[in-house]
């Protein structure tokens, strides 16, 4: 693993282990399930095995830990890149139950345990925690259209954290968040990445960023993906540019708000 994240809005990213399954519209060209067929793993679908990693990996957000009491300040660590903490597998408890361990020993870490499956967050949950989570996790899920915001949000704000966030990636048609921006810390929107991306329209940014803005909710466009819009004035149209080249600049600026859970006092 790399020591850094290329991921825009965390410093390191920790798989306690690879492998899914899809259940819904943005998961369609799971960038993860790409990446591990590069790896020969085949490890998607609810039948397939998960890939389990050794001591070393686990040392890894320890390690992290140290630094970030050394440097005084706080980590951001996205809990998974290639798989979902919360997801009902045969394979994964014990590597779950090790998580919640690791966690309670890093401190110094605000943990972003992102799931498309927030029903199961308060049953997976070690019983202690399910009253009030500690307050270095964040919990976040993912929202790709307004079906999934409709069923998904909902749940999200059940769990008692401290930070309680949204991934609007890939975003795949405008999604209305004003009914729920009042208890929410954070919104990531970002379009796809990959061959067989599809393209991220500016006008459901905008409407997503506007309604952040007046409800004073921090946000954060992390990229236009694979295509790059184009606006005319007879219309829009996307250059497939790559995700590089595309950038995330909205309007002539960049958006890296976050949550003030994450911001020095005073």
């Amino acid at each position: 693993m790399a020591e850094f994240s290329p991921i825009e809005w965390t410093d390191h990213t920790f798989n306690p282990w690879w492998g899914c399954t899809k259940v819904s519209a943005g998961c369609t060209n799971c960038y993860a399930e790409t990446w591990a067929l590069r790896y020969g793993g085949n490890l998607w679908g609810k039948h397939a095995p998960r890939r389990m990693f050794g001591e070393q990996h686990w040392q890894q957000p320890l390690r992290w830990n140290r630094q970030a009491l050394a440097q005084g300040r706080r980590f951001r660590v996205f809990c998974a890149s290639m798989a979902d903490v919360f997801e009902d597998h045969p394979d994964v408890a014990s590597a779950r139950q090790r998580l919640w361990d690791v966690i309670r020993a890093t401190p110094n870490l605000d943990w972003l345990l992102l799931t498309k499956r927030p029903e199961h967050i308060l049953a997976m949950l070690p019983a202690a925690w399910r009253m009030r989570l500690p307050d270095n996790i964040w919990i976040m899920t993912s929202v790709e259209n307004q079906e999934q915001a409709e069923r998904r949000i909902p749940l999200l704000l059940a769990v008692p954290a401290a930070v309680r966030a949204l991934s609007v990636e890939p975003l795949l048609s405008p999604v209305d968040l004003s009914q729920w921006l009042d208890a929410l810390d954070w919104v990531i929107v970002g379009g796809e990445s990959g061959q067989k991306a599809r393209p991220l329209d500016p006008a459901w940014v905008r409407t997503i960023r506007d309604q952040c803005v007046g409800a004073g909710v921090p946000f954060f466009f992390k990229q236009w993906g694979t295509y790059a819009p184009c606006e005319k004035a007879d219309g829009l149209d996307f250059v497939r540019s790559g995700k590089k080249a595309a950038g995330r600049m909205l309007d002539e600026r960049t958006w890296d708000e976050l949550p003030r859970a994450s911001l020095p006092a005073g």
